[in-house]
């Protein structure tokens, strides 16, 4: 399979967290492609903000509505007709969940039974892909890779959000949508450690370390050690896209898919820090943050051989190469360059190359 934009032309698609880093490339690659693209989010969480710099969607297909209000959920989707939803909208930062776990809760378990629910009341959807994370697993640091069949879990409230909420599509997809036919069919995602331009995000490597640059401004790195699948966006991204194309035509691709890298793309913090500081034109000045910070875990690697084998699904660019196209991402940004324009390009190059 292959991200075919023949399918995705004229067909409605519903983004729940629009606005946010994925949420933004995803929406402009589907724009690109000619579907009817409707945003659903609360806000534009950063400032500076990918949202604003590629405006994708167009400003009159964008909602501002908060997930945790399900009356408010159920009347996008009532307006939109979406035909495949694509829920995204989170609470996305495990430090955040330690400040305020009720908000992470409330956005990232409520939030998904209040989309699963509008999809319910609301007839039409027959796709919905619920993007969730690598921290959903319970991660005992036994050093293999995550499997779908994995338990669960999760020691802070981000991770053991993710965890539910993969619990709640489970139950939505056995509870209400195994009638066959026409009813829809949910497939839950599950990535982590994106890289690419436009994340502003924070806590986040690749967002600090670009910030200080910009600043002229030395980066702390808090776990230089920490083994993370990274990869670039437009990997899971696509991924989430050959999701929605095979649960349309085959309703027992229903469950959950791991979308992670090639196994020597996970990488230690400090070979992503030392990597940009080559590929960066400018110098990169990084020391080791001794502050203390909350336990975070120190490997995790996800196995992608169901994607590989069931929706020939690989990744597209490896670490390498995604990190390259994030830094010629932020030059150009750094240069004034038209920034829409630059997204698309690296969009349709990543297109061709993964064909």
């Amino acid at each position: 399979m292959r991200v075919e934009p023949s399918f995705w032309r004229g067909t409605r698609v519903l983004v729940t967290g629009h606005t946010g880093f994925k949420g933004s490339w995803l929406s402009l690659w589907l724009q690109d492609m000619g579907a009817e693209v409707t945003g659903l989010s609360i806000d534009v969480p950063t400032e500076p903000s990918l949202h604003v710099a590629v405006g994708a969607p167009d400003a009159g297909a964008e909602t501002w509505t908060d997930v945790r209000d399900g009356e408010a959920v159920r009347q996008v989707l009532a307006a939109a007709r979406p035909q495949i939803v694509i829920h995204m909208a989170a609470q996305a930062l495990v430090r955040r969940s330690l400040r305020d776990p009720r908000e992470t809760y409330a956005t990232n378990v409520l939030g998904t039974v209040n989309v699963l629910e509008a999809v319910r009341e609301v007839p039409g959807v027959r796709v919905v892909v619920n993007v969730t994370s690598d921290k959903c697993y319970e991660n005992r640091e036994h050093g293999r890779p995550f499997r779908e069949d994995d338990a669960m879990g999760g020691e802070d409230p981000y991770s053991s959000s993710k965890g539910c909420a993969e619990l709640v599509a489970h139950a939505y997809q056995r509870s209400f949508f195994d009638a066959g036919g026409e009813a829809p069919r949910v497939g839950s995602a599950r990535a982590g450690n994106v890289i690419g331009g436009g994340d502003w995000g924070e806590d986040r490597l690749v967002p600090d370390i670009m910030r200080a640059v910009l600043a002229d401004d030395r980066v702390p790195i808090r776990n230089p050690d920490a083994v993370r699948p990274w990869q670039h966006v437009l990997n899971p991204v696509s991924g989430y896209l050959l999701l929605a194309q095979a649960l349309w035509e085959d309703a027992s691709r229903a469950g959950g898919w791991n979308f992670g890298p090639d196994p020597g793309d996970a990488r230690p913090v400090r070979h992503v820090v030392e990597r940009v500081s080559e590929l960066w034109p400018g110098e990169v000045r990084w020391e080791v943050d001794g502050a203390e910070h909350p336990r975070e875990a120190h490997t995790l690697l996800l196995d992608s051989a169901k994607a590989r084998a069931e929706l020939g699904w690989a990744p597209g660019w490896d670490l390498d190469a995604g990190l390259k196209a994030t830094v010629v991402w932020y030059a150009a940004l750094a240069a004034g360059a038209p920034m829409r324009a630059v997204t698309l390009d690296q969009i349709r190059e990543f297109a061709e190359t993964s064909a």
